[in-house]
């Protein structure tokens, strides 16, 4: 999944992206408010992470904006304010949920996942399921019955974004766009190299990635088409 971090403490950024990234998540990082809020003009995430204290422009005026425009993308509010005023008010520009600073990295985690599963719209859980594809997105691992297999980080964010909307078409556009950050410039054919490694690695399962021609791909159960 595609994040973005809008943090000015270097120390705490480098943090947070390294530990979403490790967990196979792209994370885009900008330190600046009114940067941060022109990218959120024209580029789609599952998820904003989103400081207070801003160069530029500060997150309550970031987050009035995006939803004035409409935008539903979940908005996680890092704050080192403990005034119930401030996450009252964050709440009520449209904020998704907010975390007081210091916090525990554990709980950033558990709470981004919360969001991004209300996102994809799949079920109250950290478990994906596809025929018999069962993935866990807290312990980032996937099982097929009860075999497990192993991914790597980018084949994981990949199942991940297929298994959430069994049977809808990603285009492979759709697919770059939330497997990449602005530093890396993969073409489509990265999207196949991925897509035909996890074929690979799902072979002998009861679900599998459906090529729709011109249109991208698609993650159905075997009795499904």
């Amino acid at each position: 999944m595609r994040i973005l971090l809008v943090e000015d403490t270097d120390d705490v950024g480098e943090a947070i992206s390294r530990r979403f990234e490790t967990i196979g998540h792209s994370v885009d990082w900008q330190v600046d408010g009114l940067a941060a809020s022109e990218i959120l003009d024209f580029t789609s995430y599952d998820l904003v992470i989103l400081d207070v204290m801003l160069p530029g422009l500060d997150g309550f005026e970031i987050l009035r904006r995006l939803r004035l425009r409409k935008n539903p993308v979940p908005v996680l509010v890092l704050t080192a304010r403990s005034e119930i005023d401030d996450r009252v008010s964050a709440l009520d520009l449209g904020a998704d949920d907010y975390l007081v600073k210091p916090f525990d990295f554990r709980e950033l985690e558990a709470r981004a996942r919360v969001l991004m599963r209300r996102r994809s719209g799949g079920e109250p859980t950290n478990i994906i399921t596809c025929g018999d594809v069962a993935l866990d997105r807290a312990n980032r691992n996937v099982r097929i019955g009860n075999r497990e297999i192993q991914l790597k980080r980018r084949e994981m964010s990949l199942l991940e974004i297929l298994a959430s909307r069994p049977g809808r078409i990603f285009g492979k556009q759709e697919l770059l766009d939330h497997l990449f950050g602005f530093d890396e410039a993969p073409d489509q054919n990265a999207i196949e190299l991925y897509v035909a490694r996890l074929r690979k690695k799902l072979d002998g399962a009861a679900s599998r990635i459906v090529t729709v021609r011109g249109l991208g791909y698609k993650l159905v159960a075997d009795h499904e088409d």
